[in-house]
Order: C-alpha cells, then structure tokens, then sequence
C-alpha cells in the first residue's frame, strides 16, 4: 500500500470510526487503519477501543502491538461484561493534532457507547466506515444489511450520509483468492444500487494476487487478532 493512496482515503479527515456487525473484521482493519496513519508521520494517532459487547478478540488484545508503533491505546478495563466508556474521546475528536481510530463494538449494541459523541462525529473532519462482509449472515443479503445498518444509525445517532462501506469479504486465515474475488463481486451486486464502496481488505499474503482484480483500491490486511497456532504468520498480539 503506497502513501499517496492511504492520504485519497483520509481525504482531509482526521477522525475515522469503524463500525459493523460481530465478527465483520472490522477490529482487524480499524488496527491497520491506526498503524497505516502511523506510517504517514503526520499527526499522532490515538486509538480508542470502544467494544464493550464481548471478551474475545478485541483491539485491545493488539495493544503492545501498536504501542510499539508509538500509537496511543485507550481503552477501559471491565468486570467481565459490564459496560465501560473510555475517558478522552470528545478532547481527541476535536483535538487537531491528532488522528483518531475508534473501533466501536459489533452491531448496535455496540454503537450505543458512541451515541453521546454524535455532534463530533457528525463533523466533516470524521469519517464513519461500516465494515461489510458478505461471509457473516447480516451482510449476506440488503435486507439484513438495511436491517443491521438502520438499528446502528438509530442507537450511534451518525447521519446517513456520513457512512462509507468497506468491503471484508474474507472467511478467516484460510480465505483464498477465488473466496476473496467471488465474495467482493458478490457484495458489489448486493449493494450497488444503494451505496459506493471506497476500499476492499485481503489478508496481505493474498495482496499481490487480487490487487488488480477489483474495480475498488484494494488495501493489505495484516491479522492481529487470531491465535498463533492456527495462523502462524499471524502478529503476536503480546
């Protein structure tokens, strides 16, 4: 991924928020997306963990992974469940200084703990990106992913406009590149008529292979969040 493509995708904007569906990958990509940034040494980048919906495979499990790209971590310890919110959120937004990547818990249950921060995020120096992946059951069709994307909207109070689509079509470290390609053709024609997709992720190791077979920028996913011994090119998360 080169430079002057991450600096067409930011586009002037300073704050990114990612939502999406339990299991979308979109903490895998809001990580990326934060170390991206990082690579572009332009502002410092603050990344806020706002999953509060489950106990596995969060942002937060990559901390020193991005702490040693000198990115600053935040996030809230729980008590098995309970709810949190993280301190600094609304200085961040508006500081000018920084980048923020906030990766926002699945679906709409998650997108509660942003509601609060609307009239920031609703600004045009933030950009709202929902993960799609045409794998998981509430993206497989428009019904379910009208469905899914309207209860988010209600809860996080973004405006419509402001949602950008990302495509994940990826079905784990064992995707392949016939996977990839036939799931992003697929989700193109499911949501097409409705809505533009700015990008596509893939697991870098497919990177060289599907690059050029998109009509969309295509941008290397690194893994994070997967356990070492059923992906052994993965980052350790430690």
């Amino acid at each position: 991924m080169t430079r002057a493509l991450m600096r067409s995708i930011v586009a002037g904007c300073k704050n990114f928020i990612f939502l999406g569906e339990a299991g979308s990958g979109k903490s895998e990509i809001a990580i990326n997306f934060a170390q991206w940034l990082a690579e572009m040494k332009e502002r410092s980048v603050h990344f806020f963990d706002m999953d509060m919906t489950k106990p596995l495979l969060r942002s937060r499990d990559a901390r020193q992974a991005l702490e040693r790209e000198n990115i600053l971590f935040h996030s809230q310890e729980q008590f098995m469940d309970a709810p949190t919110l993280v301190g600094g959120v609304v200085s961040s937004l508006k500081n000018q200084d920084r980048y923020v990547v906030m990766d926002v818990g699945g679906d709409y249950i998650g997108a509660r703990s942003i509601g609060g921060f609307a009239p920031f995020i609703n600004n045009n120096d933030t950009m709202v990106y929902y993960v799609l992946n045409v794998f998981r059951p509430w993206s497989c069709d428009i019904g379910h992913i009208d469905e899914t994307m309207g209860r988010i909207l209600g809860v996080s109070h973004i405006a419509p406009g402001k949602l950008r689509m990302i495509d994940n079509s990826n079905n784990g470290p064992t995707t392949t590149k016939e996977e990839f390609i036939s799931g992003s053709r697929r989700l193109s024609d499911i949501v097409s008529p409705c809505a533009e997709i700015d990008f596509a992720c893939v697991r870098e190791k497919l990177y060289d292979e599907v690059k050029n077979e998109l009509n969309i920028p295509v941008m290397p996913v690194r893994l994070h969040l997967t356990c070492p011994w059923a992906d052994p090119e993965a980052e350790s998360v430690q």
